[in-house]
């Protein structure tokens, strides 16, 4: 379960799992609106910190509540407009988030751990090599899906007991966001 920071520069791509990484997951629930959206604790600032080391910061979420008429396409935009704005308000960035709204029970190309939605980034960002990302999820189909595009992973889990049930899929675990941006920053030499 190691990764040497000192392999991971500027020309990097940081991909990152939503719901459980950047806001508070809703146990047996979707985020449905901006008012259920809940930053983690250390979120905007690690989102802050990467905005200067990492090439690309691309979000990859699977979000089937829009599939079950949860909630609609359009709300779920508004829910990533607004949570981009106050990332970039407060000096982080995001440069594209990918959503698969399909049902997992269809299984779609899209849907984590498919890699429908690297494909997509990478046609959109031709620069973008899956041997220089990595994927940081709180779910197993984070970490499968980093792993079979050939990405490095972190896992974001609360107790190192649920990190130790994947070791072959996990390079780093942290308890948050900002645990791995420390551990970057800590480690790291430019």
């Amino acid at each position: 379960m190691t990764l040497d920071t000192s392999d991971i520069f500027k020309d990097w791509t940081l991909f990152l799992d939503r719901d459980g990484v950047i806001n508070k997951r809703i146990v047996d629930d979707y985020v449905k609106s901006w008012a259920d959206f809940v930053f983690c604790e250390g979120a905007i600032e690690a989102l802050k910190f990467f905005n200067t080391h990492f090439k690309r910061i691309i979000i990859v979420t699977n979000q089937q509540g829009v599939g079950k008429g949860l909630m609609t396409e359009e709300e779920l935009q508004q829910i990533h407009e607004k949570m981009t704005t106050a990332i970039d308000q407060s000096g982080g960035r995001i440069d594209r988030i990918y959503s698969c709204t399909r049902l997992k029970s269809e299984n779609p190309f899209c849907r984590k751990p498919n890699p429908g939605m690297a494909l997509a980034a990478r046609r959109d960002f031709p620069d973008i090599n899956f041997k220089f990302s990595i994927m940081v999820g709180d779910s197993i189909s984070d970490l499968k899906f980093g792993k079979k595009m050939g990405m490095k992973t972190a896992l974001i889990a609360p107790d190192f007991k649920i990190a130790r049930q994947f070791p072959k899929l996990t390079n780093l675990w942290f308890t948050s966001l900002i645990h791995f941006a420390d551990f970057i920053r800590e480690t790291k030499k430019y």
